[in-house]
């Protein structure tokens, strides 16, 4: 990671690795904290080291209350972020939103390839929405926030109306030329591990602040120190020791205090689920 760094000395980092499958992180603690959590605090140490100018984080609406081991832990790399705040150069900031439509993982392509094979379409459940935005829709609104970033804001991208997967999952039949439910049926298969009714991209709408693009917006924070980012990280290494999954995400609802069941989560949206959206006075 030094020798990178010292070699090529970047002005600009974009910080996109991360273990971002639900389930799979659900099943492996301990590769989502080592990935993504000591994997971002050595990024960062190295960025401040070699006094590179800005450093994105790309973060997700996964890290809002999150309901997933891989959500809390995009959620301890915005923390780590907000404790360079006044320590560093180097401008450090988030970059949050939800899907990306056609990326690895996206329910479309595994639609469409069902959809091909005459069905049925499977949804893990009826109710769920969520944000979508396209590939080339993300990439420019990073880009953008990229170029505005100051120190240790977290960037929230505008990602219109959320939408149900149930009626994603009827339009995409519609326009294969065939009938819901008559040619291709829907099935429910039940919420996998760590999955919630829908994400959210803001932990206060009260502290959210408008910058000169219409489509980004800012999420003002309070900082953490660097003692506490420590204690939180000292946690979570002696947990890693152990190697118990259990102790992992015993850890993680110690140092993420938003960080909940999935089940408790789900049972407070209810059964009628209200869709949020990012409005802004």
């Amino acid at each position: 990671m030094n020798q990178l760094f010292s070699v090529y000395r970047p002005d600009v980092v974009f910080h996109a690795a991360a273990h971002k499958h639900v389930p799979l992180m659900e099943n492996s603690p301990q590769e989502a904290i080592r990935n993504n959590v000591f994997g971002t605090l050595n990024l960062v140490q190295a960025a401040d080291k070699y006094q590179v100018k800005k450093f994105l984080l790309i973060s997700t609406d996964k890290a809002v209350n999150p309901t997933s081991v891989m959500g809390a832990s995009k959620r301890l790399c915005e923390m780590i972020l907000q404790s360079m705040k006044g320590r560093s150069s180097t401008d450090f900031v988030a970059v949050r939103f939800g899907n990306v439509l056609g990326s690895n993982g996206s329910v479309v392509p595994l639609f469409q390839h069902q959809i091909a094979a005459g069905g049925p379409v499977t949804v893990t459940d009826k109710r769920i929405i969520r944000y979508f935005m396209t590939i080339s829709e993300a990439a420019q609104l990073v880009l953008q926030a990229g170029a505005m970033a100051r120190k240790n804001e977290i960037y929230v991208l505008n990602m219109g109306r959320p939408i149900k997967i149930l009626d994603l999952a009827e339009n995409m039949i519609r326009l294969s030329g065939r009938i819901p439910y008559q040619d291709i049926d829907i099935v429910e298969t039940g919420l996998r591990p760590g999955e919630k009714l829908y994400e959210e991209l803001l932990i206060s709408s009260r502290d959210i602040e408008r910058t000169e693009n219409s489509q980004i917006f800012i999420e003002r924070q309070s900082s953490i120190t660097p003692g506490e980012l420590k204690e939180k990280l000292d946690i979570l290494r002696e947990a890693l020791e152990k190697n118990d999954p259990s102790l992992i995400r015993e850890a993680l609802h110690k140092v993420v205090p938003t960080f909940h069941e999935p089940d408790e989560l789900n049972r407070m949206q209810g059964e009628e689920v209200q869709i949020p959206h990012l409005t802004m006075a």
